[in-house]
């Protein structure tokens, strides 16, 4: 069998390169931007250019404290409707050289590009070359590659590809067959997706920082340390082996996400803290794909294997990731109401799908469940929460905001 294709191809800077393309004479000049309100605004930052972040800025810092850190960025309010049309437009792109695309964020796609060796008789890395420069042609947006056989190496690789200052990457990162693991020797296990900060507290006591601290242990060695479940998943994951397929959705009935934890999960706050995860992924492909959904369910997958789901339809369709989220806690809560025994996987799905005419505009319902109301705040938070966990792992943020 042929090894997988896998590339992540990542915008570089997104908001910001969008916000300076619809603002050439302001924020187009701009060294120093920050994107995500203006100076009297309340919220936190979207993104911010290379050279404010040299000042400490961050994705997800209040607004105020980013201001005092670089009191003299330029401070200006997400684009929404071109950072939709642009995001489209990419994966436009993408999906001419790509059989299957899938969208992880607004600025994130996954591609399987499995079974066209003979199509294009090249390497990978020249394919994902023709990709990045048809994008940089036709969009006049910048992105950045990262491949190899699994979704977790290539979401690694892509890190390596960005062309950040003081660095000498290409824009290109492709981990060939067979290196994955000398590829993952260079990590910290802190940068491993859904190594949380809990789990790394206890390979730390280990000895266990970074991944040839756990590549010199066989898995019976680590079965031993952190039992059967977690010793395998961890073996797993610091070898780059990932099954997990590029999932499209094209007309498909639903959208889901689910996650099955290395150990069992029995606590509200972790369950609640993992489905939010789960829900800001799937709004997130939700808006990519210019849907609205009314209704969602919970899953919930329980240590003895029997699985539960709960169900609920709103009155209006929605695409924030504040209101499905708290439609889903509901539904977590009923779930455990009726059997509070420890769980193995919780899954989210969003269905009743129809496409949003006004994807780009905020939607107020004139109704009695107030919490139900979009905001501008609602999707800008939604969509740092997607580029935060991203990059920091899915338990690395919880807005406070989703948990009133």
């Amino acid at each position: 069998m042929n090894p997988r294709r896998i590339l992540l191809a990542d915008a570089d800077a997104f908001f910001v390169a969008i916000a300076r393309m619809v603002d050439p004479e302001g924020a187009g000049k701009a060294r120093l931007l920050i994107v995500g309100g203006t100076r009297e605004s309340r919220g936190v930052v979207c993104s911010a250019s290379y050279e404010a972040r040299k000042f400490g800025v961050r994705s997800a810092m209040p607004i105020s404290r980013a201001l005092r850190l670089c009191p003299d960025a330029m401070c200006v309010a997400v684009p929404r409707r071109v950072c939709g049309e642009k995001s489209h437009e990419i994966r436009s792109v993408l999906e001419r050289y790509a059989p299957a695309v899938e969208g992880a964020s607004i600025d994130e796609w996954y591609m399987d590009l499995g079974g066209t060796e003979g199509l294009y008789k090249e390497p990978l890395a020249v394919t994902a070359r023709r990709i990045r420069d048809a994008v940089r042609a036709e969009t006049s947006l910048a992105i950045s590659i990262g491949g190899g056989t699994s979704k977790l190496v290539a979401k690694l690789a892509v890190e390596r590809a960005k062309p950040k200052p003081g660095t000498h990457a290409t824009g290109i990162h492709v981990v060939a067959p067979g290196d994955e693991e000398s590829f993952l020797e260079t990590f910290e296990l802190a940068e491993i997706p859904l190594v949380g900060p809990r789990f790394q507290e206890r390979l730390a006591r280990l000895g266990m920082h970074r991944v040839p601290d756990v590549l010199q242990y066989e898995l019976p060695t680590l079965t031993q340390w952190l039992g059967a479940r977690e010793a395998e998943w961890l073996y797993r994951r610091v070898r780059g082996l990932d099954a997990s397929e590029v999932e499209t959705h094209g007309d498909a009935k639903s959208i889901s996400r689910d996650e099955t934890f290395p150990a069992d999960i029995n606590d509200d706050p972790s369950l609640t803290r993992e489905l939010l995860a789960l829900v800001t992924r799937a709004a997130a492909d939700l808006r990519g794909d210019g849907l609205t959904a009314r209704t969602v369910t919970v899953k919930l997958r329980d240590h003895d294997f029997k699985t539960r789901q709960a169900s609920r339809s709103l009155d209006m369709p929605v695409m924030s990731d504040r209101v499905v989220f708290a439609t889903a806690r509901m539904l977590l809560a009923r779930l455990r109401r009726a059997r509070r025994v420890p769980a193995r996987l919780v899954g989210v799905s969003l269905s009743s799908l129809a496409t949003d005419a006004t994807a780009d505009q905020l939607t107020l319902f004139e109704r009695n469940d107030t919490h139900l109301a979009e905001t501008e705040r609602d999707r800008t938070l939604a969509r740092t929460v997607d580029r935060v966990r991203e990059k920091f792992g899915a338990k690395s943020i919880m807005p406070a905001s989703l948990l009133d």
